[in-house]
């Protein structure tokens, strides 16, 4: 994963959220493996020496680290706050920055042959760009995932879904591309607004109180409750027929 990488990721995300028609998203690798991390020599050029060579100030050295650190984290926060579902659909490695995306997704599938792994330890840094601060909250296993943090230990498909990082996994790469396509065609005949409006309340309700989660819910569904969708949804049921929604 490069500077341009992680710069089309956002650009991607953005475009996304201004096509009417899409509802949801399936965010795969199409070589060998999901990502095999940050480019290091990338990260070496583009982003240290260009640090380097702007001040030998320590405070303006930091004010630059600080922007180009800010890039980074929007690039992967560009998936949470895509409106859409984003199922990650992962197989080989997912290393590092791997997880920082992954973390930012909505699902997460994978084959059996993946293989996490937090490594920014193994390079001298603290992660900084998403996993500390949503992986622990996807696994809901403090001490797990503490454990990985400190040590850069590979686990595998079954561990992952053990504790939390992943809903399923499949023998190989083309089941589970197969099986998030699936997925992907069940998310997208719901009601786009009613998705939207999950996506949000989910989001909105992980950070905050249950109190302040019942509010904002109260606050949103007072305008989707108001929606052509909900009448749709329910003549559909009725009538045992598959409901067609219009565009958002």
């Amino acid at each position: 994963m490069n500077w341009v990488m992680f710069e089309d990721l956002k650009t991607a995300f953005e475009h996304i959220n201004s096509l009417r028609d899409v509802r949801v998203v399936v965010l795969k690798g199409n070589g060998k493996s999901f990502t095999s991390g940050l480019d290091i020599m990338d990260a070496n050029n583009n982003i240290t020496g260009k640090v380097g060579e702007y001040s030998e100030d320590v405070g303006r050295k930091a004010i630059l680290w600080h922007k180009m650190l800010k890039i980074l984290q929007d690039s992967m926060t560009a998936a949470e706050k895509c409106r859409m579902p984003v199922i990650a659909a992962i197989h080989g490695h997912c290393v590092g920055a791997g997880l920082d995306l992954s973390s930012a997704c909505d699902i997460r599938l994978a084959s059996k042959c993946a293989k996490f792994t937090i490594k920014e330890v193994d390079i001298g840094l603290a992660a900084d760009i998403g996993t500390l601060q949503r992986f622990p909250k996807v696994i809901g296993n403090d001490a797990w995932g503490r454990e990985l943090a400190f040590t850069a230990r590979v686990f595998g498909a079954e561990e992952a879904l053990e504790n939390g990082l992943i809903s399923h996994y499949y023998e190989d790469k083309e089941t589970l591309f197969d099986e998030a396509l699936k997925l992907a065609q069940v998310i997208a005949s719901k009601s786009p607004v009613a998705l939207v409006g999950y996506k949000e309340g989910l989001n909105f309700s992980r950070d905050h109180t249950i109190e302040d989660g019942l509010k904002h819910v109260r606050t949103v569904n007072t305008a989707l409750l108001q929606s052509e969708d909900n009448m749709i949804a329910a003549m559909a049921l009725l009538s045992k027929e598959i409901p067609k929604f219009s565009k958002l």
